[in-house]
């Protein structure tokens, strides 16, 4: 009777412990190949090394567990599919990751009719978060960037401006913020040219660019090897020569790409949100631990501070449920929520579920013989200029 009783004790206490264990799934949808591979690698690099880090640190019984998936690059079919899958099949909790504008965009509904939270680590047009209430984004915004650019040129002697950027949503959305914040200010733009993606041949646009004598030529291109090689256009074409400044977005001179960019980028004036230059304490703790991981040699990039930051609001919210994931009181935890990241503060605007965080005027410079983005002023916790002016009124 006693070995009857204990080892129903026994049965008890294990079923008890099952109930308790709970884990929660996290479908990332990522690029792996195709267009913005090594991207899609900073992404899964820097959520491998977030879990390496605080997997330990979640409450007991839970575990997340982690099913990748790859769109292959800009294909909203392929990326609804994937979010349809992994939502109806693999019952996730979350969805996260996301290289492209058209993907975020054709995944938001279907996080919104699953009620499914949706951590987008890159896709950066502004609107995005518009799109769905369960969206909440940890990368940046283009207007973020390209506002505060736009005032710092009017107000630094660059009195006109030459735009180039590449014919899609984020590069309108790079034009049109640093357009307006540029012109308020004072500026005058004088020309443009938006181009197709991918380029592969920056000497026609940037050749109008300098017949028309601006003073700097605004540019962006998704991609480092293509900013690698319009850099390089820039500078045998002699843009550089003729006292025509080179400005855009901190994705202009990823430090990834500066070594194959050589000194033809010095001088280059961005702004972002993240370099690994950046003296900052948890710059240093993210950069030691990035090399440690994958290599000496190796440069972490503003994709692996998104997805490491995502990591670190996903493991917020399952450690205040104890990992019995609601998907509405996700949403409120992630409100307001507050990290010390390794690009500064940052934190989850209440109204938008945007990220509020510091932009860094910087400068390429060669410092002991290595180029780095050198940040020379902050712009301090910005939110989403486009969310500000288009607020519902």
């Amino acid at each position: 009777m006693f070995t009857f009783r204990l080892a129903i004790t026994v049965a008890l206490s294990v079923c008890a412990a099952q109930a308790r264990a709970q884990t929660v799934k996290v479908g990332i949808i990522d690029t792996y190949s195709g267009p913005l591979a090594a991207a899609g690698e900073q992404i899964d690099r820097g959520i491998r090394l977030y879990m390496s880090q605080h997997e330990k640190d979640l409450p007991p019984s839970v575990t997340i567990e982690l099913i990748r998936r790859d769109d292959t690059g800009p294909n909203p079919e392929v990326a609804k599919r994937l979010a349809q899958e992994l939502i109806a099949r693999d019952k996730v909790n979350f969805l996260a990751g996301v290289i492209w504008t058209p993907n975020a965009l054709a995944i938001a509904p279907l996080a919104t009719e699953a009620k499914v939270p949706f951590v987008i680590m890159n896709a950066a047009t502004s609107m995005i978060t518009t799109k769905s209430p369960y969206i909440v984004r940890t990368s940046f915004s283009t207007w973020q960037s390209s506002v505060p650019l736009g005032n710092w040129a009017a107000k630094h002697g660059i009195r006109t401006v030459y735009t180039l950027v590449s014919d899609y949503a984020p590069g309108i959305d790079y034009e049109n913020g640093f357009t307006k914040s540029y012109t308020e200010a004072g500026g005058t733009i004088i020309g443009g040219a938006r181009m197709p993606v991918p380029v592969f041949d920056f000497v026609p646009f940037l050749q109008r660019a300098k017949d028309a004598k601006p003073n700097a030529v605004f540019a962006f291109v998704p991609d480092p090897p293509e900013a690698a090689a319009l850099m390089k256009a820039f500078n045998d074409l002699g843009l550089k020569d003729a006292g025509i400044s080179l400005i855009g977005p901190g994705v202009l001179t990823t430090e990834e790409e500066l070594p194959a960019m050589g000194d033809a980028a010095i001088g280059t004036i961005t702004v972002f949100h993240y370099g690994t230059a950046g003296v900052r304490p948890a710059n240093t703790a993210f950069t030691a631990a990035y090399t440690a991981a994958f290599g000496a040699r190796e440069e972490a990039t503003f994709q692996a501070v998104a997805a490491y930051d995502g990591m670190a609001a996903i493991f917020h919210v399952v450690t205040e449920q104890k990992g019995m994931i609601d998907p509405d009181k996700t949403m409120a935890l992630l409100k307001g929520w507050k990290y010390d990241s390794a690009r500064g503060p940052i934190m989850i605007d209440p109204e938008t579920r945007d990220i509020v965080q510091n932009e860094y005027l910087r400068r390429v410079d060669k410092i002991d013989g290595r180029l780095r983005n050198t940040e020379i002023e902050t712009f301090p916790m910005v939110r989403d200029p486009w969310k500000e002016l288009n607020k519902a009124k």
